[in-house]
């Protein structure tokens, strides 16, 4: 990472560029020629000194020239100046907008002080002023095409500074998601900070930015996906909560709850045990303290809370069901499961009609089928169920008798792309064809929690709210199973 660092930093007096468009001009006149326009972080070796300008030499664009001097800070490279460049690191840490500044003096600070002297701080410095640099880049972009679109400087400087981050070493990776460009820091800094002697608060930072799921490439493999996540369970596990603000702590709790929600969907493709999975992603959420909770956190805790709610059935258990419709699951092409609905009956002088081999209704699917999820009402006319294709979306089928057979429909989470979101079963209205069900899921970057009352023929909403309270029907209906198992009640 700060393989750069040594000639950018070779000489015992540098200059960092303060200011961003600082202009490096032919001669110390400020009507000279301007050789090329700099930017904060940038550092130049300095040759020597004319009026109010230096004379340096750009190592970066192997150009020389003359700067003017207010538009620098001089950094000494000895040791026993190395103290003062920390001094500067703690100041620009949290200052938004000098994250490549930042990076300079930590690149100068490195350079300089010895090696036993430099702890955990530096690179906790590092590691999240280039975190933050790539999150700028990527809201920037997230800003395209609406109505507030940057402006052509804004875009032009967010460039530069990237360019002077990766000169020094920083790593950023970059792919699409959500139709927009995903900006992340490689986090080798942070990986050097849960090596060395850190406290508690840096080891929990380093933690949040190495498991953040926005920096996971969408087109990884399940298996690699897989392992990442355990990574992840594992980094996280390994931080100290015990002295951690009552703020940090929820995070950790935040980003475990979510990380192990994407664990228990994954063993329970691989045919293991997602019941402990599911369970420690509904264990964690539920420790959240919710009145430490900041606006950015309100976030996160959503964020969390529907990423469990995905993957929940992985912990719950199936019940004795009364009624003769029955869910079985068979082995179909190679990753598919085959869902099964029979009938069959508790009089044991009637022989099944409807048994796997001919079933009232059959579908194949590369989803994980919750098959503890099924719930059929009272008539015996309808059958719900939890399907998840992906360990961040699940979708709801209902199998629905008509004067023509058993159909089978999906209900998505939201009429978007696959995202964020889940859809479940909420209870049967009595005498109707209405069932009630619960809707949450990230649309357009917001979360959205509805419960509604859906019409089984048509599959309209016909009524819907925010709150389960706020619909007398809903209220009056719904499944009690339901509403002590869920996690939309939150």
């Amino acid at each position: 990472m700060l393989s750069s660092i040594t000639a950018a930093a070779a000489a015992s007096l540098i200059a960092i560029v303060t200011q961003d468009q600082a202009a490096l001009r032919a001669a110390p006149r400020d009507s000279a020629q301007q050789q090329v326009l700099m930017w904060q972080g940038d550092s130049v070796e300095i040759r020597g000194e004319r009026l109010d300008y230096l004379q340096v030499y750009d190592h970066r664009r192997e150009r020389a020239g003359f700067i003017k001097a207010s538009q620098v800070r001089l950094v000494r490279m000895d040791p026993d100046d190395a103290p003062d460049s920390l001094a500067v690191l703690r100041f620009l840490r949290d200052t938004p907008g000098a994250e490549a500044l930042g990076i300079s003096y930590t690149a100068a600070y490195l350079k300089a002080a010895p090696a036993k002297q430099i702890s955990a701080e530096a690179f906790d410095v590092l590691g999240s002023m280039a975190e933050r640099l790539a999150r700028r880049s990527t809201n920037l972009q997230s800003q395209l095409g609406s109505n507030t679109r940057p402006t052509k400087q804004m875009e032009t400087t967010i460039a530069a500074h990237l360019e002077v981050a990766t000169y020094y070493g920083v790593q950023f990776k970059s792919f699409e998601r959500e139709g927009r460009i995903q900006l992340c820091y490689d986090g080798e800094a942070f990986r050097r900070v849960l090596a060395m002697n850190a406290n508690s608060e840096q080891k929990a930072r380093a933690a949040l930015a190495l498991t953040r799921a926005e920096c996971i490439d969408p087109a990884t493999r399940p298996l690699e996906k897989f392992a990442i996540d355990n990574w992840r369970a594992d980094v996280l596990d390994r931080v100290d909560t015990s002295n951690l603000p009552e703020f940090l702590k929820n995070r950790i709790k935040m980003r475990k709850a979510s990380v192990w929600s994407s664990i228990a969907y994954q063993r329970a493709r691989k045919n293991e045990d997602a019941q402990a999975a599911g369970n420690r992603a509904l264990l964690e959420l539920a420790s959240v303290n919710k009145e430490e909770l900041s606006d950015e956190d309100k976030q996160s805790y959503a964020d969390a809370g529907v990423r469990v709610g995905t993957a929940r059935w992985a912990a719950e258990l199936a019940i004795n069901s009364k009624s003769n419709l029955q869910i079985i699951t068979s082995p179909g092409a190679v990753g598919e499961t085959c869902v099964h609905l029979i009938e069959t009956t508790h009089d044991t002088t009637r022989d099944n009609k409807h048994d796997i081999k001919k079933p009232l209704a059959k579908r194949c699917t590369y989803s994980v089928v919750w098959t503890a999820s099924a719930r059929a009402n009272t008539h015996g006319t309808a059958l719900s169920l939890a399907v998840q294709p992906m360990d961040t979306w699940r979708e709801l089928w209902l199998f629905r008798q008509t004067s023509t057979g058993w159909t089978i429909d999906v209900l998505p989470p939201a009429n978007t792309d696959l995202n964020l979101g889940y859809v479940e079963f909420a209870g049967w209205v009595p005498a109707t064809h209405k069932m009630l069900v619960a809707r949450e899921a990230k649309v357009d970057g917001a979360f959205k929690r509805r419960f509604e009352v859906v019409n089984m023929e048509t599959l309209q909403t016909e009524n819907g709210a925010d709150q389960p309270g706020s619909l007398s029907i809903f209220y009056k209906w719904q499944d009690p199973m339901w509403k002590h198992q869920t996690v939309s009640l939150r």
